[in-house]
């Protein structure tokens, strides 16, 4: 089925929404309605009928990549009469806490990500003794299953970091930095070891403060400085993207920056030439399809990938050949 994508939005104001509807729903078991719909399984308004689920990320506080995630969560909660509430928390101990607290309040289902599955063990089996149905999305793809999850729905980032290699083997570079800016996250450690995979010159892994990102500036551009045989910089996030193209400049260096991950700003890089490539997960495809996900299987029994297969949204490649085909997106915040 297809549906188109939501008028655009201000991001302040989702987010601002998401948080005190996250707050609403944990701390007080009230809903924050997302939309209303008519038609079998949907709410017909607000109220005790109407489904609940609560989407819990690992993601930190003004981080951007999340807002796609909860733009597409929002559009699946509107089109399906859901009520849905957003947290996130960058520490897996303050996820964990997020996810038992909203296994206490008795959603209807829960939509987490696994980027520490194993601070996620507990309170994913905790939702599962309450009968709380749990997708996951974004992270964990190979935890998921083990862990008991209902579905995934993200990128296999192996086989993305993989893609990147045979990208670099074709353009015949010779040494990348893998920039890693969140040690131990399972995602971000799949997406470099692929790219050591398959790329047949030398792949260095480099890791840095996420949260600083004057330090991750600082990082790459010693790191460049130091090896000036290093021609590729391969980053996990777009705004890490942009930076290391300020690190290559500083450092004097020639290396060229490829990236996981796509947002608006990137997209104007990957135009210009500053950036060779995005890989695009498609985030919105990821919070639309979990929150969809959890509606069907309330109203229909529906399993996606019938529990045994993870539904993909990625690696789909952004490069100066195609960027104008996303560009508009991006500039809505749906890619």
């Amino acid at each position: 089925m297809s549906t188109s994508p939501p008028p655009p939005r201000s991001r302040g104001r989702l987010r601002t929404a998401a948080l005190t509807a996250a707050g609403c729903l944990l701390a007080a078991g009230c809903s924050a309605p997302t939309g209303e719909a008519d038609g079998p399984g949907r709410g017909a308004g607000p109220g005790a009928d109407r489904m609940k689920v609560v989407l819990i990320t690992h993601g930190g506080e003004g981080d951007t990549f999340w807002d796609p995630v909860r733009e597409g969560a929002e559009a699946a909660a509107a089109k399906d009469g859901v009520d849905l509430a957003y947290a996130g928390d960058l520490d897996p101990a303050g996820q964990a806490r997020l996810v038992r607290e909203a296994v206490r309040d008795r959603p209807d289902g829960i939509a987490v990500t696994l980027a520490k599955p194993r601070a996620m063990e507990g309170p994913v089996a905790e939702a599962r003794a309450a009968g709380i149905p749990v997708v996951g999305l974004n992270s964990g793809i190979d935890a998921w299953q083990s862990a008991g999850l209902l579905a995934y729905f993200g990128q296999d980032e192996g086989v993305a970091g993989r893609a990147v290699g045979h990208r670099l083997n074709a353009v015949r570079a010779s040494r990348a930095l893998c920039v890693i800016h969140e040690r131990g996250n399972v995602a971000l450690e799949a997406r470099c070891a692929g790219v050591k995979k398959a790329f047949k010159g030398e792949t260095e892994m480099l890791y840095v403060e996420g949260t600083d990102m004057t330090a991750v500036g600082a990082a790459v551009t010693a790191r460049l400085r130091q090896d000036t045989g290093i021609d590729e910089v391969v980053t996990n996030g777009a705004r890490y993207a942009l930076t290391a193209v300020e690190s290559v400049e500083a450092a004097g260096s020639t290396a060229r920056v490829a990236t996981f991950d796509l947002d608006a700003d990137l997209v104007d890089a990957v135009r210009d030439g500053d950036v060779r490539f995005a890989v695009d997960q498609q985030p919105y495809l990821q919070g639309y399809l979990a929150i969809d996900a959890l509606w069907l299987h309330r109203v229909n029994g529906g399993v996606s990938g019938g529990g045994a297969a993870p539904v993909l949204t990625g690696p789909a490649f952004v490069t100066r050949a195609n960027v104008d085909a996303v560009a508009r997106f991006a500039a809505e915040g749906t890619r």
